[in-house]
């Protein structure tokens, strides 16, 4: 059995997230990071003075990318980097399409949330009202 992503929560205030949060968000070993890192010269996470990677949403977005060309599509690495080169744009503009989409999606839910406790409320205060 495989790892469980554990995605990670890009509406906190939080600039950089570590190496391991990054490795659960995609259900990866940090090694594979680490070896993406020196195969694709468009992960480039910054790194403390003690070599401590610290990686942007940036970063994860463009890990997401390779992460679908590798494991999703199923390239291989040449592949994968023949694909960056050639639709580089068209991936970045899908990925961020769906991150975005992901992010409408909570926003409607946290939205549904609120409207099911007015509606809860409402239906509350119209039977006190009653009686």
């Amino acid at each position: 059995m495989g790892k469980r992503k554990r995605p990670i929560n890009f509406d906190g205030k939080r600039l950089f997230f570590s190496i391991q949060e990054v490795a659960d968000h995609f259900a990866v070993n940090v090694s594979l990071l680490r070896f993406w890192e020196e195969e694709f010269e468009n992960i480039n996470p910054k790194k403390t003075k003690g070599g401590t990677r610290q990686y942007t949403k940036e970063d994860v977005m463009e890990i997401a990318i390779v992460y679908r060309l590798v494991k999703e599509k199923k390239l291989t690495l040449e592949g994968a980097r023949q694909a960056l080169r050639s639709n580089k744009s068209f991936e970045d503009i899908r990925i961020k399409t769906l991150s975005r989409l992901s992010d409408l999606k909570n926003e409607l839910i946290e939205l549904e949330k609120e409207f099911e406790s007015l509606h809860q409320h409402q239906k509350y205060s119209n039977k006190t009202s009653k009686d």
